[in-house]
């Protein structure tokens, strides 16, 4: 199914003492009761472990959310084929989203997102997170557990025709997966290059985000207070770093996904839920995130 080689589930025993064997079995022995469930490795039994510092009732919590809002939500989840999908394809020319290549001292993983076509029409928010969720899902699955994660998003070229193609219930929907469902440590959540346009997309944002969220969120107008947080070293040369230059590192992370297309597709066929098996009521999009279409439409003149 892979064509990267990825860590080994012995490999990630190693690399994490604290992860013990017998919490691994329990939770294999858990989801064997759970039919509605996909089949899951034990190397990803690891990440959802890791990722809840090793609290097991919390990691059941996070695989049946993550697999039951992958089910749920198509527009960022479903149609993920790198090669075949031409609003993927779209949203590859209109975007950068790369994992850096480089750690902080931290051991932190960097994701680094940015426009690269500043056309407002022809950004789309639904693809732009399908794509995020590739590079993330590829990542984890190459990597294995890290120490932990910072999302940097770099608002240069982000105009106001951009936030008015931002939806509530979107940013809802992935802010929710962020929080409940992804199996990483996230330790920062960074906005560089700010400009006015970000007080309006954090006004959508903040309703959607717990304290711990709100806590690790930082907006920054230039360096010298990213710097506090992460090396600027780290990053691409364009954004004041010597972290390589953004049409390369784009194109290496285009060419992953595409190379792994296989990977993708099998994913998506096998796993999601069966609502229809789950113990009790199967559950629905709106019993995870309400009605669509009770937000008021963002005016911005």
């Amino acid at each position: 199914m892979a064509v990267f080689q990825g860590v080994s589930y012995e490999e990630e025993l190693k690399k994490n003492p604290e992860m013990k064997e017998e919490d691994v079995q329990m939770l294999k022995e858990w989801y064997k009761k759970q039919p509605h469930l996909p089949p899951i490795t034990d190397f990803e039994l690891v990440l959802f472990l890791h990722s809840n510092y090793y609290k097991i009732e919390a990691t059941k919590t996070t695989i049946d959310t993550y697999f039951t809002v992958k089910t749920h939500v198509p527009e960022f989840f479903a149609n993920r084929d790198p090669l075949g999908q031409k609003e993927l394809r779209r949203a590859f020319q209109t975007l950068v989203i790369k994992v850096l290549e480089k750690k902080t001292p931290e051991g932190y993983a960097i994701l680094y997102g940015r426009l690269v076509d500043i056309e407002p029409s022809n950004y789309v928010y639904n693809d732009g997170m399908k794509y995020l969720s590739m590079v993330l899902d590829l990542w984890l699955h190459k990597e294995g557990t890290t120490q932990g994660h910072i999302i940097l998003f770099d608002m240069k070229n982000v105009v106001f025709g951009h936030a008015a193609r931002l939806n509530p219930m979107g940013l809802k929907k992935y802010l929710y997966f962020l929080q409940e469902a992804l199996p990483v440590r996230l330790k920062g959540f960074h906005f560089m290059n700010i400009t006015a346009v970000m007080d309006v997309i954090l006004n959508m944002m903040k309703p959607f985000m717990k304290k711990e969220l709100l806590d690790m969120l930082h907006t920054h107008t230039n360096l010298d207070t990213l710097s506090k947080f992460i090396p600027i070293d780290l990053l691409p040369n364009e954004a004041g770093g010597k972290g390589g230059n953004i049409a390369q590192l784009h194109e290496k992370t285009i060419k992953l996904l595409e190379e792994n297309r296989e990977w993708f597709l099998e994913e998506e066929r096998t796993k999601r839920v069966n609502e229809s098996l789950r113990p009790g009521k199967g559950k629905t999009a709106t019993d995870l995130f309400g009605v669509e279409g009770t937000f008021k439409k963002l005016e911005i003149d």
